[in-house]
């Protein structure tokens, strides 16, 4: 039984650091604020709930555990939050949407 919990527990693992690698190479590929803001905020939040859960299968039925799952749910509810309002304060700050568009680029050269 101690194997099959290893081996959730890395398949979790794994696929988190695939889900942040994947933001952050996302965060650099993306053209301009918002598309990065939300390539990173979505795949972030997913690494993060993967990797967690992953520690909390490693951990058990143990006082870590529910520690982990009070972190996930600040995560979850202080993440998307965060990302709106960084959208927002660009918007206020007159950071256009669609700033840096491949059509853009196209046509200038």
């Amino acid at each position: 039984m101690d194997i099959v919990l290893d081996i959730i527990s890395w398949v979790l693992l794994s696929a988190g650091g695939v889900f942040v690698l994947i933001g952050g190479i996302g965060a650099l590929r993306m053209p301009n604020l918002y598309t990065r803001m939300h390539a990173a905020s979505v795949t972030d939040t997913m690494g993060a709930v993967l990797v967690l859960t992953g520690v909390m299968v490693q951990a058990g039925l143990t006082l870590a555990t529910f520690k982990l799952a009070a972190v996930l749910i600040f995560l979850l509810i202080t993440s998307p939050t965060a990302s709106y309002a960084l959208a927002s304060a660009a918007l206020l700050a007159g950071v256009k949407p669609d700033a840096g568009r491949a059509e853009d680029v196209e046509t200038e050269s």
